[in-house]
């Protein structure tokens, strides 16, 4: 009985310091949700709400400016994903061999990622003006002339999502970077020794071993790419037209333009394809690392 009580004793200790992270998380995330999906299903302000259904998403979806969106979003968070993961792991690799100023470089390869996004996005946009930024200046002396980065609706969005990976690819690069200096040098003293090339050792240990990195960059990078909003709206505000429109900057015009209800089941559709998404890509790349 003694030994029953003692359990329980403990048990009571423990949840005494379970209970406030519950409480904390059901209050900054489950209770949001739930009242985000009720009004995302009413017409409301910040006064009175009316209830209305499912027409708040029947009108969602019948904007013309979403379906541009979603290509858009969809675009964006694979190419920058996609560079991220592999531009990352380039500068990891340089960054972990020997070269003298690794540790300078380490540094001014994060460092974009310590600057706001908004600044970020203001500093280009002045650099990519067409007349007086210092990018047309380069592209002129170079021969290329009248080429608007942001104002041209075929280069404006992948303006914006080469500015987004210069800026987030530092982040990538410290996650290899832990990946790779965790892999002990045993494995490679050994393949050395078996006549291997630095590129055999690379596809056959450093990648392999490095597949919790990887998979950790890939689901970032995609999860950052499909709600983006901050980079996009301070260098374009979706324009020109609806060229650079990503689901979030067509639900924060939404937003702007009083149509609240309309905006929150933007919101709560923006959430759900990202977990349809993001959940099973998850799961599959952790089959991958337990298969490898």
């Amino acid at each position: 009985m003694e030994k029953i009580r003692i359990k329980k004793e403990k048990s009571i200790y423990s949840l005494c310091f379970f209970i406030p992270l519950i409480v904390i998380y059901c209050g900054l995330f489950i209770l949001p949700t739930l009242i985000s999906f009720f009004f995302s299903m009413t017409v409301w302000n910040f006064t009175s709400f009316r209830f209305v259904g499912l027409q708040n998403f029947v009108d969602f979806f019948s904007e013309h400016s979403l379906r541009i969106g979603i290509s858009n979003t969809f675009i964006y968070a694979v190419l920058t994903c996609a560079l991220k993961v592999i531009l990352g792991l380039a500068l990891a690799i340089v960054l972990t061999s020997k070269i003298r100023t690794k540790n300078l470089v380490r540094s001014i390869v994060f460092f974009p990622n310590l600057i706001s996004t908004v600044a970020v996005g203001i500093i280009f946009s002045a650099l990519m003006h067409p007349s007086k930024g210092l990018f047309s200046k380069v592209l002129d002396a170079i021969g290329i002339h009248g080429v608007d980065l942001l104002g041209n609706r075929s280069l404006a969005l992948y303006s914006v999502i080469m500015v987004d990976v210069w800026k987030g690819v530092g982040v990538a690069t410290v996650i290899y970077i832990a990946g790779i200096l965790a892999i002990s040098k045993d494995y490679y003293e050994a393949a050395s020794l078996d006549g291997t090339t630095k590129l055999q050792q690379f596809a056959h240990i450093t990648v392999p071993l490095c597949r919790p990195s990887i998979n950790s960059v890939i689901i970032l990078a995609f999860i950052s790419g499909m709600r983006t909003f901050d980079l996009i709206w301070s260098m374009t505000g979706g324009g020109p037209g609806f060229a650079t429109d990503t689901m979030a900057s067509v639900i924060y015009k939404q937003y702007a333009a009083g149509f609240y209800g309309l905006s929150t089941a933007g919101n709560v559709i923006m959430f759900v394809l990202i977990a349809v998404i993001a959940f099973p890509l998850f799961k599959y790349l952790t089959s991958k690392e337990l298969d490898a």
